[in-house]
């Protein structure tokens, strides 16, 4: 997920206007104001500063934050990420929706998120080795297989991963493969974890599919944020068909109204970590098939506002807002992103008619496949890549229909009962440790 956030609304606001959807959602729950009271507050929070030794011998020091959310329904579950815009708001909105996120795909998980303000494309790979280990010896205390599970998230990976479990393995003196997920494979991590996130999302929209009759060849499909995740979603989605107009990383986008060559974009993006070279000549390389002729730059807002079916933002926060919303085109939108469309887009994207797929179901392929790996570690029996990819599907087309089914019960948005599911667990998991109409009659 490479774009970053244009919006007016910051970060430091983001943590209210995510509690913003559990106000909604109550509406149609009948959770106990105590669920929602404890909802309304994250369990713990962490703020540590980590000093790292650069290369040129200078000494700096980052902001690590982490912070958890609910764990009612089992250890807290999210990923960490490095950006220069990571701040403690962002990470309680992030771990919030990572609570219901678990909640509403049926995961045994609560919720939390972390991340350090860094760029980590000015760092060296030995400076981001020092930093995510510094991060760990932070952290040791406060993470584990059954406390806390961290993952990647935005500018993290399976490398990352490792570095983290070998630290917190050596600091308690016992290989602990499960206090972390999103690892490299050899190194106890899950086969199809890399591309869960956007085959998850390509599932959700394969749901959509069947329930709308679209033909896929007639779709046309704009996606913002080619990294892991968009990558994934885009390669599923032309293998089936889809007519794919439209990508774009931070730098920029592409325009084809033919169609796009998505594998050739990826090869090219993979190499040289940026769209540049595509846009008007199809290759800078002779390995690269000359089928994107025709292609045009276009930016990161012109994307979102181009005339498309389906529109999946798989970047970051805050893309779809009260200045552009108007001008979206799309009939569809499926949030790969965490956050990506503000409330007040959402209200007005409603008001046309526009059917979003949330981010709590779209994009929770990631966490579903990193319970697949706890899960793994943990009995130290590993399921083969077809087997993987056949829970996955299980786990999240069931998500999909229960909050389709409880969309039609109350006549509301894919959103709201998406919440309202989560909620409904939370709630059930709170009642069973007792609440005022239980101790008031004791």
């Amino acid at each position: 997920m490479d774009a970053t956030p244009t919006s007016p609304t910051t970060s430091s606001d983001l943590f209210e206007v995510a509690l913003g959807r559990l106000t909604e959602a109550s509406e149609y729950s009948d959770a106990n104001e105590e669920t929602l009271q404890r909802l309304r507050h994250p369990i713990a929070v962490h703020q540590v500063s980590i000093p790292v030794r650069m290369d040129d011998g200078t000494l700096k020091i980052f902001d690590g934050y982490r912070v958890r959310h609910n764990d009612v329904l089992g250890p807290t579950k999210g990923g960490l990420r490095y950006h220069p815009k990571v701040d403690l708001s962002e990470v309680k909105a992030l771990s919030f929706w990572m609570t219901c996120k678990c909640a509403a795909v049926g995961l045994p998980f609560g919720g939390a998120k972390g991340g350090v303000t860094v760029d980590p494309k000015q760092l060296s790979r030995l400076e981001l080795e020092r930093l995510s280990r510094g991060f760990i010896e932070q952290m040791s205390g406060l993470i584990g297989s059954e406390i806390d599970i961290p993952a990647p998230d935005v500018y993290t990976n399976a490398t990352i991963m490792g570095w983290m479990m070998d630290e917190y393995s050596r600091i308690h003196q016992r290989k602990t493969p499960g206090m972390i997920t999103g690892k490299p494979v050899p190194l106890g991590g899950s086969l199809g974890r890399d591309d869960a996130t956007g085959r998850g999302a390509y599932y959700c929209i394969k749901e959509m599919e069947a329930l709308e009759g679209w033909k896929p060849a007639e779709i046309k499909v704009a996606i913002q944020g080619l990294g892991n995740a968009g990558q994934h979603v885009a390669r599923l989605l032309y293998d089936d068909g889809y007519k794919i107009v439209a990508v774009s990383d931070s730098g920029g986008g592409l325009y084809r109204a033919e169609g796009l060559d998505i594998p050739s974009i990826i090869e090219v993006k993979n190499t040289h970590r940026s769209l540049d070279g595509l846009y008007c000549k199809c290759s800078v390389h002779a390995s690269v098939p000359c089928d994107n002729v025709g292609t045009h730059k276009i930016s990161n807002a012109e994307l979102l506002e181009s005339e498309v079916d389906l529109l999946i933002p798989a970047a970051m926060e805050n893309q779809l807002t009260i200045e552009n919303a108007e001008r979206i085109q799309a009939a569809y939108v499926v949030e790969v992103a965490n956050g990506p469309t503000t409330p007040e887009a959402d209200a007005i994207l409603k008001s046309r008619g526009s059917v979003i797929l949330p981010d709590i179901l779209a994009n929770s392929g990631g966490v579903i496949v990193s319970y697949f790996e706890w899960l793994q570690n943990r009995s130290g029996s590993y399921w083969g890549v077809e087997e993987i990819h056949q829970k996955l599907k299980a786990q999240i087309t069931q998500a999909f229909k229960e909050i389709h089914a409880l969309k039609g019960q109350h006549q509301i948005p894919f959103r709201t009962a998406a919440y309202v599911r989560a909620i409904n667990r939370i709630n059930a998991a709170i009642e069973a440790q007792g609440t005022y109409s239980y101790f008031k009659n004791q």
